[in-house]
């Protein structure tokens, strides 16, 4: 099925699907010294939620997780701010021009850093609304890894700024933060691509429509370039939601 957003024809029969399921068996990837998802049935008394025990007509599940931690994820600048929030009235729309682009994060002392220099060589002349970050190496140990305490790459301060002052809205990559991961709190690279001058008062200049989505997987066959990209959450009231990006690649552009 073609469809037509913009001026950019779009085949929906094909997407490809760049989240991480979430699960509850130690394949889930985590961060943030949490533990696994838990996905188990109701108890009520001898009644089990669940067809397979015999005693119930439907499965009926409690799902316990932390979006920040446990796969894929699309946050606000709530996830910083003293004030609350949402992701559900931030992200008000979900069809976006974006560009995918492969680095390889440098080293720089200790840390694996995304600089600013790669970021621009990248992106070249491209205005593209979202920009999608896969970081070499790409194993599919991505899907499962346990970053806690490991001090994945990160994204530095200054390429953040050079990608909000480029006027992308959307940033999605496949690392659980685009921060350090102990880093005292500075948070730089989130500030810095929302425009959070002060977590406590917020700015009138900060913004409060740009996402950032984290913990994403982009299988090597995918190319790098252009595509649209389809960004689904749940209608969660939080600074962040469990999210579905989807990449769609363009037919044609018709200016």
């Amino acid at each position: 099925m073609i469809a037509k957003i913009n001026n950019f024809e779009i085949d929906l029969s094909k997407p490809i699907d760049i989240s991480i399921p979430l699960t509850n068996t130690d394949e889930n990837p985590i961060a943030w010294y949490i533990e696994k998802p838990v996905i188990e049935p109701v108890v009520f008394g001898d009644w089990i939620g669940k067809v397979s025990e015999g005693k119930s007509s439907t499965n009926f599940n409690n799902i316990f997780f932390n979006p920040h931690g446990h796969g894929t994820h699309t946050e606000c600048l709530g996830h910083i701010t003293n004030d609350f929030y949402s992701i559900n009235q931030c992200l008000k729309q979900f069809f976006f021009f974006a560009k995918l682009i492969t680095v390889e994060p440098e080293k720089i002392g200790d840390d694996f850093v995304i600089t600013k220099n790669q970021i621009v060589a990248s992106l070249s002349e491209t205005k593209p609304e979202a920009i999608i970050i896969r970081t070499l190496p790409n194993q599919k140990d991505k899907k499962s890894r346990k970053y806690s305490n490991t001090n994945p790459p990160y994204l530095s301060e200054e390429a953040a700024i050079f990608i909000r002052e480029s006027g992308i809205q959307h940033l999605l990559i496949d690392l659980p933060s685009v921060d350090k991961e102990h880093d005292e709190g500075k948070l730089l690279a989130h500030k810095a691509f929302w425009n959070v001058k002060d977590t406590l008062n917020l700015n009138s200049d900060a913004r409060l429509n740009a996402t950032i989505t984290e913990m994403i997987f982009v299988p090597d066959e995918i190319e790098d370039g252009a595509y649209i990209l389809n960004l689904q959450i749940a209608s969660f009231e939080n600074d962040a939601s469990p999210s579905k990006p989807i990449l769609y690649k363009i037919v044609d552009f018709r200016g």
